[in-house]
């Protein structure tokens, strides 16, 4: 877990960036005033960008984290030599080395496996993680306010998280399974062969298993997120309207 507790708030940093810059940008550009209300069209537009881009980060993590949690057995230079084939045999010794050596062996093509699965997670993953999020938020604001209490945006967020988490859950199935393959076995040739050897060795419910585990986790995780993202915006608003009033 290293390695996305190392890398998880530049990642944060980058989509929940890209989202509001795209929004800004779409105000400008189609309301004539960047602080303008965003329509259900610009954020569904800000909400694909930020998932788009949040994959060239994602996608490397993801990958090292999968690969090191397969691994049952500790890591020993004498065994590597042997060169194990059996899951869960070790392979890498921590998340540099791990990805160092998938580089070398598979270029970024390795690193970047599973970014057509991870595309179609994250790019209507984060549109029903956004919207859903700002309804809430809305509907959350008493008349006459101008932003929502802490705990409504602390609540709008566990729910936006939990729906997105559990919508996406399917294609999560498969960018896992996609970025696990390759270290044992090359069993998928790509997105569409590893979903239709699912379905046909396991049937439909293998694209919905760890749903609840998914959905559980989505909603504090997210809560804490967008809780942290508001609250430390608003204060840095209040540091530069003190700095120059």
């Amino acid at each position: 877990m290293s390695f996305p507790m190392a890398t998880t708030g530049l990642y944060s940093s980058v989509v929940f960036g890209v989202f509001s810059s795209t929004q800004r940008f779409l105000g400008q550009l189609r309301h004539g005033d960047a602080a303008a209300a965003p329509s259900l069209a610009d954020m569904t537009v800000a909400s694909s960008v930020a998932g788009f881009v949040s994959v060239a980060i994602g996608t490397p993590v993801d990958l090292v984290k999968i690969r090191l949690q397969m691994q049952t057995q500790p890591y020993s230079k004498a065994d590597v030599k042997l060169k194990p084939t059996a899951p869960g045999s070790p392979v890498y010794r921590g998340p540099i080395h791990c990805f160092w050596t998938i580089l070398q062996k598979e270029g970024i093509a390795g690193i970047y496996r599973g970014t057509v699965a991870m595309l179609l997670r994250d790019v209507p993953g984060y549109c029903v993680y956004f919207i859903p999020y700002a309804v809430f938020c809305d509907w959350a604001t008493p008349e006459g306010c101008i932003s929502p209490s802490p705990f409504s945006v602390w609540l709008a967020g566990g729910v936006a998280g939990a729906i997105s988490w559990g919508l996406c859950t399917p294609m999560d199935v498969v960018k896992s399974r996609l970025q696990a393959d390759g270290v044992y076995l090359n069993q998928y040739k790509g997105t569409l062969d590893c979903i239709l050897q699912s379905y046909q060795n396991e049937g439909l419910k293998v694209f919905f298993r760890g749903l609840t585990v998914n959905t559980v986790r989505g909603f504090p995780s997210s809560a804490a997120m967008f809780l942290g993202y508001e609250l430390s915006l608003k204060a840095m608003k209040r540091g530069q309207t003190e700095t120059n009033p």
